[in-house]
């Protein structure tokens, strides 16, 4: 049985990705490995934020940034005015899509991109 998908996103300095993901996004941060602990990177790191995970990684090899992340959130529009408090570059401010979901877009300083999502009617 399938439970939860977590993405991995590839990051260029995980303290630069640790400052956005924690400092600026709200997310916590659960755990770090570094095969050596003398240097800062490379690193693979998990954060998590009431229930959603998000996995970065600094390794060769662990994808290429300029990925996309989907989160699904119960209020869009408290999460869009927290995050615009705290200078959050937000691409796509909370819009309804044809699709059925409001929506809004933010980008990580490595270009990977992470899109909220809230169903609409909610």
């Amino acid at each position: 049985m399938l439970r939860h998908a977590i993405p991995v996103l590839h990051v260029n300095s995980s303290a630069v990705a640790e400052a956005f993901y924690s400092g600026l996004l709200g997310f916590r941060k659960r755990f770090d490995y570094r095969p050596d602990e003398t240097r800062p990177d490379p690193c693979y790191m998990a954060f998590a934020r009431d229930g959603a995970w998000l996995h970065v990684s600094s390794f060769p090899g662990d994808g290429v940034s300029g990925n996309v992340a989907y989160v699904l959130v119960d209020d869009i529009d408290g999460l869009y005015r927290e995050l615009s408090g705290k200078d959050v570059p937000i691409s796509l401010e909370p819009t309804d899509q044809t699709w059925g979901n409001r929506e809004m877009y933010v980008r990580d300083p490595d270009g990977n991109r992470i899109r909220f999502g809230q169903p609409l009617g909610r």
